[in-house]
């Protein structure tokens, strides 16, 4: 029986619910009645999309507010977008989901030379500015026919992809028609960045002729933000945009940039020709090297130079009919970044070794954000409020404090709705990827217990390593070989499509009697990839992921150290592993129909600490299995037996 709010049951498009749906449901319309932000987690299986946009959906129509939901894939975009449409059978609702500028640009032109959606937006501004875009100059001389279109779009749920084709065919920008429609539109679905990254968010609000104050915001995959939040705002400088600032300035006679930029690359390469992988630097002592050897008085005047001698440079190379992007513009705006973080304790600058796409080993300078609420709390103080939603949150309050929600927080724990048959949970003892228990002997007994579970499981077996080291050594002592059924294995640096395709012939093998995916905790496959049914029966989770120590990682520990005192390594080194390791345990159960077994091989997972990060659907039931030979392979058949 249903026991949904009155005003929601009109937005609920389905007739019944999921076991503990309508709690999840009712908790999040009572807190946005209330104008308190939610902080939920609830594991996969739930029905999270529908039960959030149909809790905030009566609230929003009644304030006259906008929900925007943001999540990482296109796919969960387009997720919103189907169930507003069992919704608008019911309720005349518009919504829209967005891609990105760069993936809607429909200008060859444009889209080829930009290297990021920044750089993107800048190509795109000064095309239109000199009238050089066919799309957008349709949008402005087929007026009627637009209107139409954007009437059409404002009316009804509708995905990118359908409006891009639709703009394909008739001529006209994508980006424009979508910019045009979200001020009519009563749900958005788009990226974290449209809300997260300030400069992104200030022309996307203008577009939506609204303010944050009249947004509910939900976020979907909540576990991911911290990490987004901490990439928004970090910056680098690598020695092949060095190279190439050099190059451009020679090319359009800027003596001084161009002498400018060549010693500052040498003494980027001397910094860093010792380093074996990183190391921590401080910035006041590069501002003094260009000061002394590279004689510049005013350093922080001279970078604006550099920022200004780029604008024009694109300019120019606009007028040529070229793409108009600026090396020397990127090294300016990164230099005044160094100079406008200096002194605060939130950044640390690092100067690293890596290994570029052609496989060579180059190198970089960094600044490096510690603390993601610099991005997370303007936008969490200034909605109207926030519904903050994963399958992985756990600790709630290290979550809530990581990210500076509001101290009014709603905070619930959404019980598991599978039947508790459907799902095996075990620790093994007497294994561990702890650094000094690495041997071959333990790799060994790895093996064998990996054999157990694929031996034991009807089809398909996950094993998720908590590292591509821990990877490489399953596989150099043998594991494919041991193995009765055919592996797919992620390699490093794996191209996207690449990985896509590896993904996709193991989830066939779901109904040709099997296989094995061996893959990385934190990976793409890991956390962004389902595997319902046959496509994956048990998962086995290597070892706990983790993070090298890096003096980045540590700096890390040592600021939320600062911060929340006593907790540092909790929060900076602790859970991210265990989020890890909790994605990827998640992976074979995504429907109330899947059955699922969940093996940790690593006898840390079984400690009340580790425990107490897990999502409590897994960790309930947990057995927790001797080091004997067999055990596991008889708990594993039992289960698929029963």
């Amino acid at each position: 029986m249903m026991k949904l709010p009155s005003e929601v049951a009109e937005y609920f498009p389905y007739g019944t619910v999921r076991p503990h749906q309508d709690d999840f449901i009712a908790t999040i319309n009572s807190a946005i009645n209330e104008r308190r932000s939610v902080l939920i987690e609830g594991s996969n299986g739930l029905g999270k999309t529908i039960s959030s946009l149909s809790a905030c959906l009566p609230v929003a129509i009644k304030k006259n507010l906008k929900i925007l939901y943001v999540a990482r894939t296109h796919r969960q975009h387009d997720r919103v977008i189907e169930e507003l449409r069992a919704v608008y059978k019911r309720h005349p609702i518009s919504g829209v989901s967005i891609r990105g500028r760069n993936e809607m640009c429909l200008n060859a032109f444009a889209a080829r030379g930009a290297f990021d959606s920044k750089s993107l937006m800048e190509v795109c501004e000064l095309l239109k500015a000199k009238g050089r875009c066919p799309y957008y100059v349709n949008v402005d001389e087929r007026t009627y026919d637009y209107l139409q279109l954007q009437k059409q779009v404002a009316a009804r749920p509708y995905t990118a992809s359908e409006i891009m084709r639709v703009c394909k065919k008739r001529e006209v920008c994508p980006y424009e028609l979508i910019k045009g429609a979200v001020s009519d539109a009563k749900v958005l679905a788009l990226s974290y960045l449209y809300v997260f990254d300030p400069q992104i968010r200030t022309a996307f609000l203008k577009n939506l002729e609204t303010e944050l104050g009249k947004i509910i915001l939900i976020v979907d995959e909540a576990h991911n933000l911290p990490e987004t939040a901490i990439d928004i705002s970090s910056s680098s400088l690598t020695l092949f945009v060095m190279r190439q600032a050099e190059l451009e300035a020679n090319r359009f006679g800027n003596k001084d940039i161009e002498e400018f930029t060549r010693f500052f690359r040498v003494e980027v390469e001397k910094i860093t020709e010792n380093i074996s992988k990183e190391q921590l630097i401080a910035p006041e002592s590069i501002l003094e090297r260009i000061e002394k050897q590279g004689n510049i008085p005013d350093p922080k005047k001279f970078f604006e130079h550099l920022h200004e001698e780029g604008v024009a440079i694109k300019k120019a190379l606009l007028a040529e009919g070229k793409n108009p992007r600026s090396y020397v513009h990127a090294m300016g705006e990164f230099l005044l970044k160094w100079v406008d973080t200096l002194g605060d304790d939130s950044y640390i600058n690092v100067a690293s070794k890596y290994f570029n796409k052609e496989n060579n080993k180059t190198a970089k300078l960094e600044i490096v954000a510690l603390d993601p609420a610099k991005i997370t709390e303007p936008v969490f103080s200034s909605t109207y409020a926030n519904v903050i939603m994963s399958g992985t949150l756990q600790p709630l309050e290290a979550y809530a404090r990581i990210t500076k929600l509001p101290e009014d927080t709603v905070r619930f724990l959404a019980p598991s709705p599978f039947p508790k048959e459907h799902v095996f949970s075990a620790v093994c003892l007497g294994v561990t990827t702890s650094m000094e228990k690495r041997t071959p002997q333990m790799y060994q007994t790895m093996i064998e217990r990996i054999n157990e579970v694929v031996n034991s499981t009807p089809t398909n077996t996950g094993i998720f390593a908590a590292s591509f080291q821990v990877l490489n050594s399953l596989l150099a002592e043998g594991l494919e070989n041991s193995l009765l059924k055919p592996l797919f294995y992620e390699k490093s640096g794996m191209k996207s499509k690449v990985n896509e395709k590896l993904v996709q012939d193991f989830k066939a093998c779901g109904d040709k009697g099997g296989a094995v995916f061996l893959g990385v905790q934190g990976g793409r496959t890991s956390e962004g990839v389902d595997f319902p049914g046959n496509q994956m029966n048990s998962v086995v989770v290597v070892g706990v992921p983790y993070a090298e120590p890096t003096p980045r990682v540590k700096a890390q520990i040592e600021y939320y150290d600062q911060c929340f005192p006593g907790l540092g390594r909790e929060y900076g080194y602790v859970l991210p592993a265990m989020k890890k390791a909790s994605q990827a345990a998640g992976r074979p159960i995504r429907t109330l129909d899947d059955k699922g077994a969940i093996v940790f091989l690593d006898y840390r997972f079984s400690t009340s600490y580790c425990k107490s990060f897990l999502p409590t659907w897994i960790t309930n039931n947990m057995k927790v299995l001797p080091d004997k030979a067999g055990v596991l392979a008889n708990e594993v058949s039992s289960f698929f037996r029963a």
